[in-house]
């Protein structure tokens, strides 16, 4: 049996967002799915989510009441194809 999550590495994803309702995220680690990793609500407004990725680079957005937004806690971003932007990180 395999072990699909060998070399991967814990990253915790955070998002300051008291008034949200539910947050998610898309990426390429997920096939832009936002449906398969809801975050948890934490005290003062937090938003946490940890996903097992392996070393690579990945592109994400939050998707927080239905709106898809870029991670204003992370500076790396680059265009998508649908003119608009995505967050990037190096795990």
């Amino acid at each position: 049996m395999s072990n699909t999550n060998k070399g991967s590495k814990r990253f915790i994803f955070r998002l300051t967002a008291p008034d949200a309702e539910e947050v998610c995220i898309g990426g390429d680690f997920n096939g832009w799915n936002p449906q398969k990793h809801h975050f948890k609500r934490k005290a003062g407004g937090f938003w946490e989510k940890a996903i097992m990725l392996k070393p690579g680079r990945y592109e994400y957005k939050f998707r927080v009441n239905g709106d898809w937004c870029i991670d204003p806690a992370n500076n790396q971003v680059c265009d998508n194809i649908f003119g608009t932007r995505n967050n990037v990180i190096l795990v």
